[in-house]
């Protein structure tokens, strides 16, 4: 049976030039780079310029992701940006991309799923193409969170770092099976009543401000092993493979300790982890995109293998995306 699949033609991905290690951090910030690598594996992150905005990552990663399609702007007619540091309250940042890639058709729109945005941004996008909506659409996770952070606060504030990273997903047709190119199933998920676990302590229409990250850290921690290891065998499960047939998981990149305990619950070896935390720290909605594009590059993903993301992030919100390269 022909079906419509969403391939990924291109990747691409950018990181602020401003180089931010622990040592860096420890200078005003009561911590210490043993403690950081300690808890989170975390060595360095990036941090965007004064003046450098959301969209200026994102079109950096837009550019690179287009490129590496062997694509024109012209040809994108959907942009689906996932952030959770939008330029301004509105309009979507994503509408600036747009722009600033000299494109006046199509639709683009801004998403806030946190953490899991890009992974739910990859299942949005894949609905609309599905459905012959849209042929060609560009998908960003892009984050200046260092924005959001109260560097009073040592457990949080040495966590985050900024980013962006992006794909190309067009309309290729497929036979209906495992062995199509493309996204094969998405599975998205949210649950409001932990909004105090993890989230942001202002808004516009509570306190008018942006306010800074709070964080229940062992609480995030217990829930997110347990969250996307079922979001992993729900995906395994839709598509009757095992966790052996996964070449390469790509995971958020939020703590070492949930990845390493992730991997070990669904019993999976750690080689097969992309694991670039420890070099970007947590940038939320760019993680996923930003390892991609690191172990597409690398040549560790290659054409047919078969690629499972994940993510988790406030809300809580979850979700996990498999996808044939």
């Amino acid at each position: 049976m022909s079906v419509v699949r969403s391939v990924i033609a291109g990747v691409g991905s950018y990181l602020p030039e401003r180089l931010v290690t622990n040592d860096d951090l420890a200078k005003f910030v009561d911590t210490s780079d043993e403690w950081i690598v300690e808890r989170s594996g975390i060595k360095q992150r990036h941090f965007a310029a004064d003046g450098q905005l959301t969209s200026d990552l994102a079109l950096e990663a837009a550019h690179a992701a287009i490129a590496n399609a062997g694509m024109d702007a012209q040809d994108i007619d959907l942009i689906v940006m996932a952030t959770t540091t939008p330029d301004n309250t509105f309009p979507a940042t994503a509408t600036t991309v747009q722009a600033a890639l000299g494109i006046h058709h199509g639709a683009a729109f801004d998403i806030q799923a946190v953490c899991s945005g890009f992974v739910y941004g990859i299942s949005i996008a894949d609905n609309f193409i599905k459905a012959g909506q849209f042929k060609t659409a560009l998908v960003i996770g892009a984050e200046t969170f260092s924005r959001l952070l109260d560097f009073e606060d040592r457990t949080t504030c040495v966590l985050f770092g900024d980013g962006a990273g992006a794909v190309v997903l067009t309309a290729e047709e497929g036979e209906g099976t495992i062995a199509d190119r493309g996204l094969l199933t998405a599975h998205l998920h949210s649950d409001g009543r932990h909004k105090e676990k993890l989230y942001v302590d202002g808004g516009p229409s509570s306190t008018q401000t942006v306010g800074h990250v709070r964080m229940v850290g062992r609480d995030v921690f217990r829930h997110a092993v347990v969250n996307i290891a079922d979001v992993i065998n729900e995906a395994l499960d839709a598509t009757g493979l095992t966790i052996d047939d996964i070449d390469w998981f790509v995971p958020h990149q939020a703590n070492k300790r949930i990845l390493d305990g992730t991997a070990k619950r669904i019993g999976l070896p750690i080689e097969k982890v992309i694991m670039t935390v420890g070099e970007h720290g947590n940038t939320s909605a760019a993680s996923v995109p930003l390892a991609l594009d690191v172990a597409a590059k690398d040549g560790r993903i290659k054409k047919g293998d078969l690629v499972l993301l994940e993510a988790m992030g406030g809300g809580f919100t979850w979700g996990s995306a498999l996808i044939r390269w």
